[in-house]
């Protein structure tokens, strides 16, 4: 109904109900920030070598055997070759020391009785316990890559569920697989069934995520609401992915992080308790009288007094006995959502493969790599906190465009600085990660914005899929560095700005309410406008050029 946020202005923009939602939902999102990376530790390549057999072989021999390859500049043992061992045996028998022999001659052979991992770092990955390296060494990245896959199938289905049985259910339910499943995965045999349960880990993180985003949107007051789809949200988060390198720094091997981070999903049970369901959702689903109960408990416990009839009856008679249900096609029927839809799965596509893209090329930085982890999630922070100051008084479009021309600009001049500047190149690379997480920010709000109540979750759910096919993409556009180092620049940079060309026909959302039916959506804006001046007097005239 559209005058929702009318009929529950006595409710205030703050007090305790609306406080202890805004923390729990973001006490949750603390537990996607660390699922959503272990596979970095839980899948880290320790330093390794073949095995060689000792026999009658001396510690001198042993390493000989082992041929120095250069990599990236500098030479190292190889990881995947070792020299033929009979003719090493046959030099070592013969008294040979292995300083007067001439060893690059001699053939060279697999790793016949595998490897031997080094335990300075980690005790325990999947990569060292099944041999995932040489031949097998992309069962890793196709590992990661599964998760992605699970979070485009969660975005498809979590929506529509979400819908149909609400918010909360399919909240609590996620969070309760996700855990579950990572608790399985810790017992996985084989790197086969280990990738199918992660493929599952990724469809319910993402449908917590999304629900608990869709949750805190259609639930918080218009003041919190901001707060929470911004700071709150991508801090928390963020906040887990700063707390994972320190349980895995205390923790080395793989299976004990992946018992001890779904156990710590149990701290959630009681939740439940104190979130309640969406008032808009029962609303929409004709449960007036349920959503009037949920607002008088707010209203009690934010200590004001409610009327008597919270939704007019003439409202709640507009919303027939038999509710239209929505599908994914609602968000393609006409031509404005179509466009609204369109011009949103660009800009969620765009955005992730441009975030993780540069996040793949940090996780190769020299060092502590809990450290690098570590930094790699504290530099998201002042991202996070200058896009959220914004978003308080500026309009989203605008933001938007801004932060997407700031991340591919920086990105694009990355080939015109010289070999030498490594420094410089490293500073713009990381402007350009600044740009891509402040859009980030943006898009999410954006886009729930954007959509009315009815079909909010199912457009969320297609964009975030985009952004899945994105992040899947991503791992694949850094790859063309090995043809030419500046291309994934060129292709990532070109992309987002010109994303940020289409975002300039999305409509504005600042200052306007929430739409509640599909007939409520602003129209997708014409360039040149027409009728700019009566349009433009809504706003401010310091922001009327950008409408």
């Amino acid at each position: 109904m559209g005058d929702y946020e009318e009929d529950t202005a006595f409710l205030g923009q703050k007090g305790p109900f609306f406080m202890i939602i805004f923390l729990l939902l973001n006490a949750i999102y603390i537990s996607t920030g660390f699922h959503s990376f272990y596979i970095v530790f839980a899948g880290a390549s320790p330093s390794h070598y073949c095995q060689v057999p000792e026999g009658n072989l001396s510690e001198e021999w042993i390493k000989a055997s082992i041929p120095v390859e250069a990599v990236n500049g500098k030479l190292e043992p190889s990881k995947c070759w070792r020299y033929n061992l009979d003719t090493i045996r046959h030099f070592a028998a013969e008294g040979n020391n292995f300083g007067d022999v001439n060893l690059t001659d001699v053939t060279k052979e697999r790793c016949v009785e595998g490897w031997k991992y080094s335990t300075e770092i980690y005790h325990s990955t999947i990569v060292s316990e099944w041999d995932l390296v040489c031949e097998k060494q992309w069962i890793v990245p196709f590992a990661s890559s599964t998760l992605y896959m699970g979070y485009l199938l969660g975005s498809l289905v979590s929506g529509q569920l979400s819908d149909r049985f609400g918010r909360k259910k399919v909240l609590f339910a996620s969070l309760a697989f996700e855990s579950l499943i990572i608790f399985v995965q810790s017992f996985s045999q084989s790197w086969l069934v280990f990738c199918i349960l992660y493929f599952f880990v990724g469809a319910f993180q993402v449908s917590l995520y999304i629900t608990a985003f869709v949750l805190g949107t259609e639930v918080l007051s218009t003041s919190l609401r901001v707060l929470f789809t911004t700071l709150g949200a991508f801090l928390h988060y963020c906040f887990g992915y700063m707390v994972l390198p320190w349980i895995a720094f205390a923790i080395r091997d793989w299976r004990a992080l992946l018992r001890v981070l779904s156990g710590l999903t149990l701290v959630y049970i009681p939740f439940w308790w104190f979130i309640p369901e969406s008032p808009r959702w029962l609303i929409s689903q004709g449960r007036v009288e349920e959503a009037e109960a949920i607002v008088k408990d707010a209203a009690k416990k934010n200590e004001v007094t409610p009327p008597d009839i919270i939704f007019k009856v003439s409202e709640a008679n507009m919303v027939p006995v038999h509710m239209k249900k929505y599908s994914m096609i609602d968000i393609v029927k006409s031509s404005n959502i179509r466009c609204t839809t369109f011009m949103c799965l660009l800009l969620w596509m765009a955005i992730n493969i441009g975030y993780f893209g540069l996040s793949l090329n940090t996780s190769n930085l020299l060092g502590n790599p809990f450290l690098n982890c570590f930094l790699s999630a504290v530099t998201e922070v002042p991202a996070y906190i200058v896009a959220t100051l914004l978003l308080k008084s500026c309009p989203r479009r605008l933001l938007l465009s801004a932060f997407l021309s700031i991340g591919g600009g920086f990105l694009l001049l990355i080939q015109l600085i010289p070999e030498s500047l490594h420094t410089l190149a490293l500073a713009l690379e990381m402007a350009g990660k600044f740009g891509f997480t402040m859009a980030f920010t943006v898009v999410y709000i954006y886009t729930a914005e954007v959509y009315p109540t009815v079909v909010r979750n199912l457009g969320m759910g297609m964009c975030s899929s985009a952004a899945r096919i994105g992040s899947i993409t991503a791992p694949y556009i850094i790859f063309l560095g090995t043809f030419s180092k500046y291309l994934p620049y060129i292709l990532m940079g070109s992309l987002t700005i010109g994303s940020s060309l289409a975002n300039m026909f999305l409509p504005e959302t600042f200052g306007k309410v929430l739409p509640e039916t599909v007939e409520q959506m602003q129209k997708c804006k014409r360039y040149p406008p027409r009728h700019c001046s009566e349009r433009c007097t809504v706003f401010p005239p310091c922001r009327s050029h950008l409408l």
